[in-house]
């Protein structure tokens, strides 16, 4: 069995939620097996949907948030949870996009100054973020996924974003990411039964169009069957967003991909072919 204690994996986010209904197998996975797992969360998700019945006890909606996503790292078992503090800019084109607090609107090099010091603190093997088209569109997971891929390449270096910590170059990048052609399937069908696939999910808001146009490589496929109950389990800690199914998306892709989450590699660039089943592949253990 491979000794897993010396390694450290870091997954960068924009949202309570999105290290569930995500990458949440490969978290729990990888925790279970005695990797040091971490999340660092850009937002406290604010604009996220709040029904009455989940609101008790908690002053404001970020508040709400945050607790499910602290409840989600315990069943995630994450050995560390970092929130940024950005506030959620809402989805592209709302007004919130331009709050001055937002994520989205915020300078780049603000944020992955603020991701390279945690980089450096838990000195991660693997890195894991959004694809850049953030899943589906959303500005603030193109905006995690801009700042992480920056802030991936200057943690090494002690002349970028000086803050008193040792550098570390973190070894791999992955992007969190699906194959599209099943999705341009459903595009299709939904138009033959005279559903708007522009206008999609509780809120009709995500743009299925624009999700399957961009299709990214799957360079590893992670069975996550063994963790499915821990994701299961976090995912049900955020009830305002859909509890333990995850969404419709989400959970539709999760029966898709039967038992496992898929990884485009950033870094080092992927040869062709190339299929990998562990995203700690290549690193050495001692």
């Amino acid at each position: 069995m491979p000794d897993w204690k010396d390694l450290s994996l870091l997954a960068v986010v924009a949202h309570p939620d999105d290290e569930s209904f995500g990458p949440g197998g490969t978290l729990a996975l990888y925790a279970a097996r005695g990797v040091r797992v971490h999340v660092v969360c850009a937002t406290r998700g604010e604009l996220g949907s709040a029904p009455p019945e989940v609101m008790h006890g908690h002053a404001s909606v970020a508040d709400m948030r945050e607790a499910e996503l602290r409840c989600a790292a315990s069943q995630l078992g994450l050995s560390n949870l970092q929130i940024l503090g950005y506030r959620d800019s809402g989805m592209q084109g709302s007004p919130d996009n331009q709050h001055p607090l937002a994520l989205a609107p915020a300078p780049v090099d603000e944020v992955a100054a603020r991701i390279v010091h945690w980089m450096r603190e838990f000195r991660p093997q693997v890195v894991i973020t959004s694809d850049p088209i953030g899943g589906y569109g959303h500005p603030d997971h193109i905006a995690v996924n801009r700042a992480t891929l920056k802030a991936f390449a200057a943690a090494g270096d002690p002349l970028l974003y000086p803050d008193g910590l040792p550098p570390h170059q973190p070894e791999k990048l992955y992007y969190h990411t699906f194959p599209r052609g099943a999705l341009r399937l459903l595009v299709r069908v939904l138009g033959i039964l005279g559903r708007d696939p522009r206008r999609w999910g509780r809120n009709q808001d995500i743009d299925l169009t624009i999700i399957a146009a961009e299709d990214y490589p799957v360079h590893a496929r992670i069975d996550v069957r063994q963790s499915a109950l821990a994701k299961q389990q976090a995912s049900a800690c955020h009830a305002s967003q859909g509890g333990a199914s995850g969404g419709r998306i989400s959970s539709w892709i999760s029966r898709l991909l039967g038992g496992r989450e898929t990884f485009m590699r950033a870094h080092p660039p992927a040869p062709p072919r190339l299929r990998e089943q562990d995203l700690f592949e290549g690193i050495a253990r001692s």
